[in-house]
């Protein structure tokens, strides 16, 4: 078999293990459909994700019903105010041997030493024990008693948050949010969706989820994705999105006015990698600059801060990034040097 023929076999089994996890998954899950692909591609790309929704849309249920359906380990942390860093990262306790009495320190390791671990309202507890979890998300270890300890392969942080509750959160802050490759929006299921929803949860027996990857599996699915070749033309078209959220002389004028930070490097990396992924679960062993609008929203909106004068208008992050996806389709080239200050004005 010639590369190109492998190349073509290993997309189709991409794609072909992706629908099979989207069918044990719409076993328990009814719609969220974009959801599901973005937690897949997140997962492929070998990224976190965060799930900002309202109360009731089943975000903990997703997650807990995507990592059903893979052979990993899976812990939930359910994030309190009075939650400790140790409570996450595990801590060194004192053990006394029984028959001889020696004592000493062992260290017990705590729930983020899993595969998938899901931090459920991660906005409920205060930014020191937030940042327990940020050398686990971006090195893959623990430091902890002078030691660092590795955590498994694969890892991921899939978090929760509520949107309409802040009285005594602790929003997470830009550092904090950078470390994750995507915040995907939850919205409300459809008039038909709820129905099923009722009919699903309000009668007897409950569905089943079977597993259908386990961890060899899935790092394979990771090693492949790097292997998606990307055009330069492709490369190019995600630094220019990038760079057209940085409220410079350079930049669109809508920018300049809604925009006080942009985004940074990490988010034109997660554009290709989530590109690349996006790409192999559509069957396609190659990212074009689609698959990159296509995951653009969920890489951006929570790397770009908009201003005072934004929200007068009730202008959001969202609103920012479909703007500027619009402008880019419509003038493709007019990003380049000094024509971007043109763009929107």
């Amino acid at each position: 078999m010639t590369d190109s023929n492998h190349d073509v076999a290993a997309a189709k089994a991409f794609a072909e293990a992706f629908q099979n996890l989207r069918t044990q998954i719409g076993r328990i899950i009814v719609g969220q459909e974009q959801v599901v692909e973005e937690l897949a591609i997140a997962l492929a790309a070998r990224g976190h994700a965060v799930l900002v929704g309202v109360p009731g849309l089943a975000k903990t249920l997703l997650i807990s019903t995507f990592a059903e359906a893979l052979d990993l380990d899976f812990r939930r942390i359910q994030f309190t105010p009075d939650l400790m860093p140790a409570d996450i990262t595990g801590a060194e306790v004192l053990h006394a041997d029984p028959e001889t009495g020696e004592r000493s320190f062992r260290f017990m390791p705590g729930p983020v030493f899993s595969n998938i671990v899901l931090a459920d309202e991660i906005n409920r507890t205060p930014p020191k024990t937030q940042a327990a979890l940020l050398e686990a998300m971006q090195e893959r270890q623990v430091s902890s008693a002078g030691q660092t300890r590795a955590l498994p392969n694969p890892f991921f942080v899939l978090a929760t948050q509520n949107p309409i509750e802040q009285e005594g959160t602790y929003p997470l802050p830009e550092a904090a949010l950078d470390r994750f490759l995507f915040l995907i929006q939850v919205d409300y299921p459809s008039a038909e969706e709820e129905a099923e929803i009722l009919r699903r949860t309000t009668g007897v027996g409950a569905a089943k989820v079977d597993k259908v990857l386990d961890a060899e599996q899935l790092i394979q699915l990771q090693e492949l994705v790097r292997a998606v070749p990307v055009a330069d033309s492709v490369i190019d078209y995600a630094v220019r999105l990038t760079r057209a959220t940085r409220p410079d002389s350079q930049a669109p004028a809508f920018i300049r006015q809604w925009i006080t930070w942009g985004a940074g490097p990490r988010a034109s990396q997660n554009l290709i990698l989530a590109a690349k992924a996006r790409a192999l679960l559509h069957g396609r062993f190659h990212a074009s600059s689609q698959d990159v609008d296509a995951v653009t929203p969920s890489v951006l909106r929570h790397r770009i801060l908009t201003n005072f004068a934004a929200e007068a208008e009730n202008i959001t992050a969202d609103d920012v990034v479909q703007q500027l996806l619009q402008e880019i389709q419509a003038h493709p080239s007019a990003l380049d040097g000094d024509r971007a200050a043109g763009i929107g004005s």
